[in-house]
């Protein structure tokens, strides 16, 4: 089968870390034997790649020092940052329609796989109309958020588009979003998912009950996302200044807008030399800081565009490595964690978040039992050769209806 995914950002580098899940999604789909293509666009001038078994098919939308809309940041927050990057959006989305045209019908696709409607429906209807391919759409939810509270006019696009498209969710809750614009069409969920690691010897410790797996030092708490308000890291930092008489370290990693003033704020609350900001970091060490994490914390929340977490594949990353994960009751996130049995779930408030993070700390014997059985969720529940398997299905059902 023949497979097009048209994508708003795609690693750059083997350093890059965006995007994983669509990464070892297109890696998985290409070990199967299907011819996969990935529609991207460019960064500076970045031209086509090669993945492990896909091609990359970069296209231009603007001199390469401009082209910066995508990658470092979200579309909307790059706007909103800066709104000078407005104008290169109709450039960007004629571009994006040209090069998915002429790539399908060269090509010749069987499906057109679209992820985020908003903005690149447009592109995928041309890419499968081109190939007169199957159109499959993974919908994450922040795309419609946008849409209905930032450019209303999407909304009837949203409309039309479903009518052209299967439907796939990450979430129950991103599910909910699309009801109103599928009008009655089935909408399948499927998550996205993580590879799972090999058992090494730490992970086995973890399972003997009343033993440490640690490292030395003080217990290590672990964040690992883009530094955006939606994350709600100020909230991380407000928490677990209140259980400042506790041994602990925080380790943030991953990058993003809002670094400076998170450093500075964790200065304010005196948390400096114990908060440590690690920013981008390679594969090899981001596994290290899952294997010495004591707790993992995803403190989603609303931002002000009520944005908030689509489904929290490091939740899924962490729980895979048996860390005992401690996260809100925001977006997919619920879908995620079963309260108390595979983590804990607490509303999106600094004091719930800080009694959360010490009952894992106080009780280890807690936090490795979470762990085991929240290793165990992911293995049954989100596991790519299972995730493989419901889209393949989704694709011949869209292809037998075409």
């Amino acid at each position: 089968m023949k497979i097009l995914h048209v994508v708003t950002a795609w690693p750059r580098d083997p350093e890059d870390v965006i995007t994983p899940w669509l990464v070892t999604l297109a890696e998985k789909q290409a070990a199967r034997g299907h011819d996969v293509d990935v529609l991207a666009p460019s960064w500076r001038g970045l031209g086509d790649q090669r993945g492990t078994g896909y091609a990359v098919r970069r296209f231009r939308y603007a001199p390469a020092r401009w082209e910066r809309l995508t990658h470092e940041e979200t579309v909307p927050d790059r706007l909103q940052r800066h709104p000078a990057y407005l104008a290169l959006v109709p450039e960007y989305l004629g571009a994006g329609v040209a090069a998915a045209w002429r790539l399908g019908h060269r090509r010749g696709y069987d499906v057109v796989h679209v992820h985020w409607a908003v903005p690149h429906g447009l592109a995928g209807w041309a890419a499968a109309r081109a190939a007169r391919a199957s159109l499959v759409t993974t919908f994450y939810g922040a795309e419609i958020r946008w849409a209905e509270r930032r450019f209303p006019p999407a909304r009837a696009f949203l409309r039309w588009y479903c009518r052209r498209s299967r439907l796939v969710a990450i979430s129950e809750s991103t599910r909910a979003m699309i009801a109103p614009y599928a009008e009655g069409r089935p909408v399948t969920v499927i998550p996205y998912g993580v590879p799972l690691p090999e058992e090494e010897p730490g992970m086995e410790v973890r399972r003997e009950p009343g033993a440490r797996a640690e490292p030395s030092g003080p217990p290590r708490i672990l964040f690992v996302g883009r530094l955006v308000a939606r994350k709600g890291i100020d909230r991380l930092l407000e928490a677990v200044a209140t259980i400042a008489d506790r041994e602990w370290r925080l380790e943030i990693v991953g990058f993003g807008p809002e670094r400076d003033p998170l450093e500075g704020r964790a200065a304010e609350l005196g948390l400096s030399d114990r908060v440590e900001f690690l920013g981008r970091v390679s594969s090899d060490e981001l596994v290290a800081a899952y294997r010495r994490a004591a707790c993992f914390v995803l403190p989603a929340t609303l931002d002000e565009r009520a944005d908030t977490e689509g489904l929290g594949v490091v939740l899924l990353e962490a729980m895979s490595y048996g860390v005992p994960v401690v996260a809100t009751r925001r977006g997919g996130i619920v879908d995620v964690v079963e309260d108390g049995r595979t983590g804990l779930l607490v509303e999106d408030e600094p004091a719930a978040i800080a009694r959360a993070v010490a009952a894992v700390l106080d009780d280890p014997a807690r936090g490795r039992a979470l762990g085991i059985a929240g290793r165990a969720s992911v293995r049954e529940r989100f596991g790519w050769d299972s995730i493989v398997d419901r889209l393949d299905a989704v694709y011949r059902s869209a292809s037998e209806r075409s």
